[in-house]
């Protein structure tokens, strides 16, 4: 037997496929180029993560509610909004491109 499978673990990918996330309102925009050149390869922001952002910071909701709202849990949204976070202050300080990655 291989090493790291047993009989009662999965077999084959590690941990479980991804929850689907509801998305209510699709962005206008596919990316957001910087003046006056890009320096360095695009930042790809997840529909997910530009939902997260859109209900916590923008429509001021809690964690529980933006959760309830895209179908997942408080702790996700949490994850998605960091991560959305993190992609958008990278852009601007490096100059970069984001591109929404729509599914």
């Amino acid at each position: 037997m291989p090493r790291g499978f047993c009989c009662r673990c999965r077999r084959g990918a590690v941990g479980r496929t991804p929850k689907p996330v509801q998305v209510q309102n699709l962005p206008p925009v596919e990316a957001l180029v910087p003046y006056p050149k890009e320096l360095n390869s695009p930042v790809h922001l997840d529909l997910a993560e530009l939902e997260a952002l859109r209900l916590v910071e923008l429509e001021k909701l809690s964690y529980d509610e933006a959760g309830m709202l895209m179908g997942v849990s408080r702790n996700t949204i949490w994850r998605l909004v960091e991560s959305g976070k993190e992609k958008v202050i990278s852009a601007f300080f490096e100059g970069r491109k984001i591109e929404v990655h729509k599914p």
